[in-house]
């Protein structure tokens, strides 16, 4: 166990410290009155017992989850419109605090399941008291809707094992394109649905103002 926490330890300061930074750029929209494409960050260190499963399962040598495994670090952007994805995968790719090495795209390609997210794996340098130590992580970035039944989908999975029952096989893909209806038609009204939040925002402004 000891031995594990030495492993993790790198990968927890990574996660922490990310989710401070990519949490600061929606901040940063909040403070310029400007629409946030970032709705919220969460973030993990994958368990021990499904890294374990998942090198198994992918032929992966413990001596070599540092660098074949890219998600024991793992961050979710989560976003109100589909559009606002790209706008957020541009954010990520100019910065320069980490590097991004891949991309794969499950929303214009979505996967059979019917999932759908925008991965981006990045090396991100770690400073311990042994010297930097770059970390693989992954940010997955969704819509709130894409989160929902991501969500859903991974809980079932635990339950099945990846081999579902054809009945809930088809209920997962018919609420997945219901998810996917959801955020077009969200995206049709996104400039009411903007000005409604921006008006919003103001008057709250002004009440607290009020208060001061």
């Amino acid at each position: 166990m000891k031995h594990w926490d030495h492993f993790l330890e790198p990968y927890k300061q990574a996660v922490e410290e990310l989710k401070v930074k990519l949490r600061g750029m929606r901040t940063e929209f909040d403070l310029n009155s400007a629409h946030s494409p970032i709705e919220f960050v969460t973030g993990r260190v994958k368990p021990i017992a499904s890294i374990l499963d998942k090198a198994n399962e992918k032929g992966i040598p413990l001596d070599k989850l540092d660098t074949e495994m890219q998600d024991i670090a793992g961050l979710r952007m989560m976003c109100q419109f589909v559009e606002d994805i790209k706008t957020v995968v541009e954010l990520i790719r100019k910065r320069n605090d980490f590097e991004v090495v891949e991309e794969r795209d499950y929303i214009s390609h979505k996967k059979a399941s019917g999932y759908r997210s925008y991965h981006v794996v990045i090396k991100y340098p770690v400073q311990t008291i042994s010297g930097e130590k770059n970390i693989l992580a992954e940010i997955q970035i969704r819509t709130l809707a894409m989160n929902f039944w991501a969500t859903v989908e991974h809980s079932l999975n635990y339950k099945y094992k990846g081999q579902f029952p054809d009945d809930i096989q088809l209920r997962l893909k018919r609420a997945a394109e219901a998810a996917f209806r959801l955020d077009e038609e969200i995206s049709i009204i996104r400039g009411e649905i903007q000005e409604a939040q921006a008006f919003f925002t103001r008057k709250k402004e002004l009440k607290q103002d009020g208060e001061n």
